[in-house]
C-alpha cells in the first residue's frame, strides 16, 4: 500500500493532539477489552493497517490466537467474557450505525456491565478506533507497528 498523504506531516499540531487524545482514552478501561475493541472495529471497517497494529498490541499483551482469530464470530465463541460481548456488541452497533440496525439490545448487554462512565469511555474508544480507521485507509496508510508506536 502506498500512502496518498501524510497526515502526520500535512496536520503535526491537530495530528499530535489526536494522537494524544487516543491515548488518554485507550487508558480508561482495562487494555485487553480496549485492543478487542479495536480490532473488531478494524475488522469491519477493513483497516488492515489497524488490525495489524492491533492484534500486534493484543498478542503482546498476553492475549490469546484463538481468541484473536475467533473474534469475528465472537457471538458464537465460548471464550469472550460477559464483559467483553457487552463491548464487542457496541462496538458493532456504534461502528455500523449507518446500516439502520437497532442499538437498543446492545445499549442493554452495556449498561449491564458498565458503569455510566466507562460507557461514556467506551464509546469514546469506539468513536477513535473508528477515526484511525478512517485516517489509514483514506490516506492508504500503513505503518510499522515499531515505528507507528514510537511516532505518536
Amino acid at each position: 500500500m502506498t500512502a496518498i498523504l501524510d497526515p502526520y506531516a500535512a496536520a503535526p499540531a491537530l495530528m499530535k493532539s489526536w494522537t494524544s487524545l487516543s491515548f488518554a482514552i485507550g487508558s480508561s478501561l482495562e487494555p485487553s477489552l480496549i485492543e478487542l475493541v479495536k480490532i473488531r472495529a478494524s475488522q469491519i471497517n477493513g483497516c488492515a493497517n489497524c488490525i495489524n497494529m492491533h492484534t500486534l498490541d493484543a498478542r503482546a499483551m498476553g492475549e490469546t490466537e484463538q481468541r484473536i482469530h475467533l473474534l469475528t464470530a465472537w457471538r458464537e465463541a465460548p471464550f469472550y467474557s460477559d464483559r467483553e460481548r457487552a463491548a464487542l456488541a457496541w462496538t458493532e452497533a456504534l461502528t455500523r450505525l449507518s446500516e439502520g440496525h437497532s442499538h437498543e439490545a446492545a445499549h442493554a448487554a452495556l449498561a449491564a456491565q458498565f458503569s455510566e462512565e466507562e460507557q461514556v469511555n467506551l464509546t469514546l474508544m469506539i468513536n477513535i478506533i473508528n477515526g484511525w480507521n478512517r485516517i489509514a485507509v483514506g490516506f492508504g496508510l500503513w505503518y510499522d507497528h515499531k515505528p507507528a508506536k514510537a511516532a505518536a
